[in-house]
């Protein structure tokens, strides 16, 4: 049982049984003042959901914590990062995505020890590494109030000590944010990220000290102001760009410059090839793209600031939408197209080219597209695609499928009367959700990474990895089967060419039955020219 219910003395360190119950402790106030803290939301765009993001970004920091205390009894350096990990992963606005930094820059210290030393010094590691994590600081914000939590307590000292001078140091410099920024004065209100930490710093006191703490001192507030007052897309962009990212450090490095260069309120968090990327555009698609070149994004959300409130008041006609896919074989081609699609057939060993693609995208006859190349090795000549049509007022959203069965799952849930952005979303989340595999037939002896294949040898790639080399077609794509399903899935999507053995999918569906009983399998006919089997697993 947690210690968050429980009351107990003034601590000397934080252990990881102290941890869990800071977690708990944060993730319970940030629920009582989440609606306080919406409502002073100004910047650095009024659309009052800051004390939403932090409070979700507090509830995946967590359930990461319960998640390692359900599987062992964790020590201190465990529990410390799973909170860290689980608020990267979950980190949700800017000052949540800030917040889940300054925790990472909490844990390198804290993981080392966590008495009052180490507490003044990981609050200073904190301040100092979400500085950097944002592109342009401003003074008056959430880094302001770290960086005065983080000057109050220096000296270090006993852990009470420490944490209370932390506190303080955040109340007086959160008091002090409505004279910084001038959209906070003219509002009457503090920073909405500011007055967050502040409690999650007061979360932190309580744990210490076993008693609440005094409320901080803030500047009276009002309610965000109406859309028609401050609307989020009057001289600012009109999305917010959520990305996690798998990526070295290098690449990253690049990323900053062209996100910076596209954008505002870039903040980039993490490290270790994780990173969680956020920012403010107008074009959202190119914010993805400049992602997919730098690695591998997935759980992408973006956000248009203006859309409820257009919706609300009716305001904002819809634009007409196309999906243009890329497929193999003419049975896909016709599925597709069936699903309102405009299809690209790919040939035999040739891909489309970039006019192709273009072509595809004006024929649609859409003021917004969407592109779903379904091959990696099209990414670059889609995205170029997509900047051309951009440039002729075309908005394209280019969605990273590597394989036709995530272009199927994209399209399985377009839904052309959502909202663009929300479509797309949708739509990426279907792909990233769907594993996929080919069956594919060895032409020369080569090296793979499943060893040596011979001329004729039966290719089982997953991801597009040789995963398996066997002799037998059905042999071979069971093994693939087993293999992706290991893992588990919903759902089996089998797409055969015209030239595959005709009893080798209802081989395979009778092998999902008898072995998989909560799973669904359906199969389609990609026709003349595509692999011998395709395989997604949702």
């Amino acid at each position: 049982m947690s210690r968050a219910l429980q009351p107990f003395e003034e601590l000397v360190e934080l252990d990881a049984e102290a941890l869990r119950t800071w977690c708990a402790r944060t993730l319970d106030a940030l629920g009582r003042e989440r609606e306080d803290i919406d409502a002073i939301n100004v910047y650095p765009v009024a659309d009052g959901d800051t004390g939403t993001n932090l409070y979700l970004t507090a509830e995946a920091a967590h359930q990461a914590v319960e998640e390692v205390f359900a599987a062992s009894a964790p020590d201190t350096a465990e529990t410390v990062r799973a909170m860290a990990h689980g608020a990267l992963l979950g980190a949700r606005g800017n000052s949540g995505t800030i917040l889940s930094q300054l925790l990472r820059g909490m844990a390198g210290v804290l993981a080392d020890g966590c008495d009052g030393d180490h507490l003044a010094r990981a609050l200073a590691e904190a301040a100092t590494s979400a500085r950097r994590a944002v592109a342009h600081p401003v003074e008056g914000t959430i880094l302001t109030v770290a960086t005065a939590a983080a000057g109050a307590c220096a000296t270090g000292g006993a852990l009470v000590d420490v944490a209370r001078n932390a506190y303080e140091g955040a109340r007086t410099a959160l008091a002090a944010t409505s004279g910084q920024l001038d959209v906070l004065e003219r509002a009457g209100v503090v920073d909405a990220g500011g007055r967050g930490l502040v409690t999650v710093l007061g979360a932190l006191l309580q744990t210490v000290t076993g008693q609440t703490p005094p409320d901080p001192a803030t500047a009276p507030r009002r309610p965000a102001p109406e859309p028609h007052e401050e609307c989020a897309t009057d001289g600012g962009p009109a999305y917010e760009v959520i990305y996690l990212l798998e990526a070295d450090d290098t690449a990253v490095e690049l990323l900053r410059g062209r996100l910076d260069a596209l954008g505002e309120s870039l903040v980039v968090v993490g490290g270790d090839g994780l990173w969680n990327v956020h920012v403010h555009v107008d074009d959202a698609g190119a914010a993805v793209e400049a992602g997919i070149e730098a690695g591998r994004p997935h759980r992408i959300r973006i956000t248009h600031f203006a859309a409820d409130s257009a919706a609300a008041t009716g305001r904002g006609e819809r634009a007409q939408r196309a999906v243009v896919a890329v497929v193999p074989g003419e049975g896909l081609a016709g599925l597709c197209a069936e699903a309102g699609a405009t299809t690209v057939r790919t040939r035999p060993g040739e891909q489309p080219a970039g006019d192709e693609l273009l072509d595809a995208i004006r024929r649609a006859h859409a003021r917004e597209v969407v592109l779903l190349p379904n091959d990696t090795d099209l990414r670059q000549t889609a995205a170029a695609a997509a900047e051309r049509a951009r440039a002729e007022g075309i908005r394209v959203a280019l969605i990273p499928t590597r394989a036709a069965v995530q272009g199927i799952a994209a399209l399985a849930v377009h839904e052309p009367d959502r909202r663009f952005d929300e479509d797309v979303v949708a739509m990426t989340a279907a792909a990233g959700a769907t594993r996929y595999a080919e069956l594919a037939v060895a032409e020369r002896q080569s090296f793979t990474s499943a060893g040596v294949c011979q001329a004729g040898d039966v290719l089982g790639l997953i991801e597009g990895d040789v995963a398996v080399i066997g002799t037998d077609l059905a042999e071979t794509a069971r093994t693939v089967l087993d293999r992706m399903l290991s893992a588990g899935g919903e759902l089996v999507t089998l797409v055969v060419a015209d030239d595959t053995p005709p009893d080798l999918a209802p081989d395979l569906e009778r092998h999902v039955r008898r072995g998989y009983l909560a799973v669904d399998t359906t199969t389609y006919h990609a026709g003349a020219g595509a692999p011998p089997l395709l395989i997604g697993v949702e």
